[in-house]
């Protein structure tokens, strides 16, 4: 039988790992669900391969790339998790101070393609910084499945306060001009929003497919937002329509830009969810507002 290809596959089997993945079934319940498209040849197995992320062979930015000077730290997060972990990159050859930006994970903690995430984005000038929001809880722990059941153990808010000290960390980091943005994934995109809210030196803020604060909170954003939508993610996008409202009620420069039909998590290159076109547009305008907003 041919390898599997994500246009074999109906929007159902995608929305049912969107599920999945953000904890509204258990492992068994999706496998018992899968099983319904198990059909013309196509196996539960082959179906729960194929929807599994793929670390190996994805990597974009090598971890050991000559290019970058990338290393794990560890910073305080007195209101948060206390002492968490991060990975830190920045060019080799930087002459000068960079302008910072945190790199915000999904719900299932510093996974590699996070980390990839973060090494991409100090190739483009940067220094960037992923933190672990699970490192209270050892870290993340090799494979997503239980990556989210820790972070489940994690009340958010709590860890946004982890991120929050991440942004401090970078912005008084003595390779860092004090310029610090953040980009966010999934709950990253959350984080993102959130933190917006809550830092109003914050200099850029860019969630993809990230929940939305309440209209109380988006009254105190001072950042320029980007926020990114998949077309498809009608779970996420429910929120759009008040938190633009909320947005244009207190004069708050955004830019939003909605992907034709791709789904949540399309910027994400290690599951079939992910689209090359939407993903490397999304990331092209990511960092031009960076670079806009940063430099």
């Amino acid at each position: 039988m041919k390898p599997l290809q994500k246009e074999d596959l109906q929007q159902k089997v995608f929305d049912l790992y969107d599920d999945y993945a953000h904890n509204k079934i258990d492992r068994r319940q999706f496998i018992e669900k899968l099983s319904l498209y198990a059909v013309g040849g196509i196996t539960v197995s082959s179906l729960l391969s194929f929807m599994s992320p793929n670390y190996i062979d994805t990597l974009l930015v090598q971890p050991n790339d000559p290019r970058l000077d990338t290393k794990y730290i560890s910073y305080e997060s007195p209101k948060g998790g206390g002492t968490i972990k991060g990975l830190l990159s920045k060019p080799r050859d930087a002459e000068k101070k960079l302008p910072g930006v945190v790199v915000v994970h999904e719900n299932r903690g510093l996974n590699p393609y996070i980390e990839d995430v973060c090494r991409r984005t100090a190739l483009e000038g940067f220094i960037s910084l992923a933190p672990d929001a699970l490192t209270p809880l050892g870290g993340y722990p090799g494979n997503d499945d239980e990556g989210r059941t820790l972070q489940r153990q994690r009340d958010r808010y709590d860890m946004l306060e982890d991120f929050i000290a991440a942004y401090h960390y970078l912005k008084n980091h003595d390779d860092c001009d004090g310029k610090v943005g953040v980009v966010g994934f999934c709950f990253g995109g959350w984080i993102s929003n959130m933190m917006a809210v809550r830092l109003p030196d914050l200099g850029a803020s860019v969630p993809f497919y990230g929940g939305q604060p309440s209209a109380e909170e988006a009254a105190k954003i001072q950042a320029p937002l980007l926020l990114q939508f998949a077309e498809l993610d009608t779970r996420v996008n429910a929120g759009w329509p008040d938190y633009e409202k909320a947005l244009k009620a207190n004069d708050i420069a955004y830019t939003t830009h909605f992907y034709e039909g791709v789904n949540h998590g399309f910027h994400n290159n290690t599951t079939p969810r992910y689209d090359e076109d939407a993903a490397n547009l999304a990331w092209k305008r990511t960092i031009a507002f960076f670079k806009e907003k940063l430099e």
